[in-house]
């Protein structure tokens, strides 16, 4: 099973907010971390936004956190929901299914178990498990320096601060 770009960087992002857990961060930052483009970013943002798994705040004292507790956040469903409109292979997808072998083949069956297991799996894995006790992974997605804001404080965010990526 290979995931999308897409998805991996979304399970990024997330994990970035669970590791800076009371800052609104900017997704300029986020995209520095998780080593995307800035717009790029935006549109998975944007998504997870709209499905909850992101809050977003625009204006001065804006940024992305958590839209739920990291315990709630569990990685099958989000890469269930990110991944739904991309066929494992082309006979998913029956709109689009030319494969000649289609009427014969017994392949569909067995990948349906397959990507139904890899999902089950990952269902079992929250975003709160990856954080927990794992010191680097936090290190290397906390934000240091003046720059994020707390969330609930009225301090103007910074244009620049330093992040920890080591």
């Amino acid at each position: 099973m290979r995931l999308t770009v897409r998805t991996d960087l979304a399970l990024r992002a997330l994990m970035c907010c669970a590791a800076n857990p009371s800052v609104a961060l900017r997704k300029a930052d986020i995209a520095r971390i998780c080593n995307s483009s800035e717009n790029h970013l935006a549109q998975i943002v944007s998504t997870l936004s709209a499905e909850g798994y992101l809050n977003t705040l625009r204006g001065r004292n804006g940024g992305v956190s958590l839209g739920r507790p990291a315990d709630e956040i569990h990685v099958g469903s989000v890469c269930r929901f990110l991944e739904q409109a991309v066929p494992l292979v082309e006979c998913f997808d029956e709109a689009r299914n030319t494969c000649p072998l289609k009427e014969h083949c017994r392949l569909k069956p067995a990948l349906k178990n397959a990507l139904s297991a890899f999902y089950d799996a990952l269902d079992d894995v929250t975003l709160a498990d990856l954080m927990e006790e794992n010191t680097e992974l936090n290190s290397a997605l906390t934000m240091s320096g003046s720059g994020p804001r707390a969330i609930g404080s009225n301090s103007k965010m910074e244009s620049s601060y330093e992040c920890d990526t080591a």
